[in-house]
């Protein structure tokens, strides 16, 4: 598999060690020294793209990859304005799409875990459920990607919730999401439901980047091939 790096900071750094040591080759390392070399000339010489950047970037390196007719892997939060657009875009070009707010195998797993808590809580309107994120301090989005999704997953289940806020402007019916910046964490995400007499808490903590890497990997080596959109619960087959 010949894999263009779109962003070739910590992540795309990470996710270059995993591809080269599973027999992949990295034709493209694009990043903020070097954007000239961002071009769809230099797309169409790769099987994929693994897009990892930032809010202001990923839109626009969704749409050359479409024009350059390659799929792409996108890792990239706080865009997500605009994901029916590029959506819809992906179709009409009839190219390839995996967005995920976070590929760690374990972190995909806890979302799964998370809706299912949310389903059987909803009933105890004694339980009041709130969350903390913890990232290192260069994440620019608060809350992050992981944090939204999760808290998507149990605004759906709950009907008692009219939306999540951040914690210091949350409201009696909203989810209060708590951001902290501390180095080193590459990311702790933590549920509580508590009630006067007892706590609930799940929490899935990671302890290095590797996971999230092996994951983009992983998507990308699903994704080679293939048109349409996709997510991870199609990689992991948890549809």
């Amino acid at each position: 598999m010949r894999v263009a790096l779109l962003g070739y900071g910590k992540m795309g750094k990470a996710i270059e060690q995993i591809a080269l040591n599973t027999g992949h080759e990295i034709v493209l390392r694009a990043g903020i020294e070097n954007p000239e070399e961002l071009t769809i000339e230099n797309l169409q010489k790769a099987d994929v793209a693994i897009e990892f950047t930032g809010p202001e970037s990923a839109f626009h390196h969704l749409q050359l990859c479409f024009e350059a007719g390659i799929p792409v892997v996108c890792g990239s939060t706080g865009w997500l304005r605009q994901y029916d657009e590029a959506k819809n875009l992906c179709n009409h070009k009839k190219g390839g799409l995996l967005y995920a707010s976070n590929f760690s195998l374990g972190v995909n797993l806890f979302f799964e875990l998370n809706k299912r808590l949310a389903e059987m809580m909803a009933q105890y309107t004694q339980y009041k459920v709130s969350m903390t994120e913890i990232h290192h301090t260069a994440k620019l989005d608060a809350p992050s990607g992981t944090a939204i999704t999760l808290a998507e997953q149990i605004i759906e289940k709950i009907p008692q919730l009219s939306g999540w806020a951040v914690a210091e402007d949350a409201n009696a019916t909203q989810l209060s999401i708590e951001s902290k910046r501390i180095n080193p964490a590459p990311g702790t995400h933590t549920i509580r439901y508590v009630s006067e007499i007892d706590t609930i808490t799940i929490e899935h903590e990671a302890h290095s980047r590797q996971g999230f890497a092996a994951g983009a990997v992983m998507a990308a080596e699903f994704l080679v091939g293939k048109k349409g959109v996709f997510s991870m619960k199609d990689v992991l087959n948890l549809v």
